[in-house]
């Protein structure tokens, strides 16, 4: 079995993986004791939540164990198997959030058109797309590093196929490996390189080394920062 962070945390097994909306569906079923009031509860369909208990039973192993009674497909109850890998999720996720709040890049530029609290900020690498509810002049913009995406440059959607209003051609120029996680640092011509979080499994598949020619992209609501004036208070 495999672990991998990422937006939120997921675990994969035999090409399949578990992520929060499976979580949900697995307490549902804790709390409600049958699969059936659980998809209710969830406002999903009996037929669609069962094909998707059985999907991961396929790859993690008994996870429900059920009675018979009726249409509804009886009781249900979550098995030791489904309940450690709840507690495998977790702990994953915890990990990685406690590490994506400490991995941040700061962007500081200048405020050159504003429409509400969507501004557009001039820096060296170019003009960002941010968040920024007040304030004009020069501004700290605060980007965590588990909202940037990293793509090859061959592979990367064309504009109107993403909504990441931001994207740089850049290079990387530091590699941090974990167990699970690694920290990429990328320079695209700002004062610092820009961090990203990616799992170990798509850092190998990228081929991301020091080096390395990639495009970071990032949403404007994932940018967001205040005037320098008002960060100094």
């Amino acid at each position: 079995m495999e672990t991998h962070p990422s937006f939120d945390a997921y675990i994969g097994s035999d090409g399949v993986t578990l992520d929060a909306r499976d979580v949900a569906l697995l307490r549902a079923i804790d709390r409600e004791g049958s699969l059936n009031t659980a998809a209710q509860s969830l406002g999903r369909s009996y037929a669609h939540a069962q094909r998707r208990v059985v999907e991961l039973e396929d790859a993690f192993g008994a996870l429900v164990e059920r009675q018979r009674g009726g249409a509804g497909g009886g009781g249900s109850t979550l098995t030791t198997t489904a309940r450690e890998l709840l507690a495998a999720f977790e702990r994953t996720r915890a990990s990685f959030e406690g590490v994506a709040e400490i991995a941040e890049t700061v962007i500081v530029g200048t405020i050159v058109e504003r429409d509400g609290e969507l501004v557009t900020v001039e820096t060296p690498a170019g003009a960002i797309r941010a968040l920024v509810p007040d304030g004009d002049g020069e501004v700290q913009l605060s980007l965590r590093a588990d909202a940037v995406t990293l793509t090859d440059p061959e592979d990367t959607p064309v504009p109107e196929h993403t909504s990441a209003r931001n994207r740089f051609a850049g290079t990387v120029v530091g590699v941090e490996s974990g167990e699970r996680i690694a920290r990429i640092a990328v320079d695209v011509g700002l004062e610092q390189p820009v961090l990203a979080l990616v799992t170990e499994d798509s850092r190998e598949k990228l081929g991301l080394d020091d080096g390395s020619e990639v495009v970071v992209s990032f949403k404007a609501t994932a940018t967001r920062g205040v005037a320098v004036g008002d960060a100094d208070d």
